[in-house]
């Protein structure tokens, strides 16, 4: 009976897309250091974008969620609002 592995092998495209994927966060990261901002801040940045959906998710009222997902709906069906 075969051995079974525990890791998986990547096939070629997986490795390119790793590869090209730890490339560009390191390229956005040396661009937020070159423009002179503190790394710190930016990072703080992220996070409080994160958090601020649902801070204003639940700052919404019932009426004001369904009118959202309704328009919402309409944009991704493509009827016309």
């Amino acid at each position: 009976m075969q051995k079974r592995t525990s890791k998986k092998k990547m096939d070629m495209n997986e490795l390119a897309k790793s590869i090209v994927a730890s490339a560009v966060a390191v390229e956005s990261h040396d661009k937020a250091v070159e423009k002179n901002k503190n790394p710190a801040a930016v990072i703080l940045g992220r996070l409080g974008g994160l958090k601020g959906g649902k801070a204003r998710a639940a700052k919404l009222t019932k009426t004001q969620r369904s009118e959202i997902a309704r328009k919402a709906a309409r944009k991704r069906w493509g009827y016309e609002d």
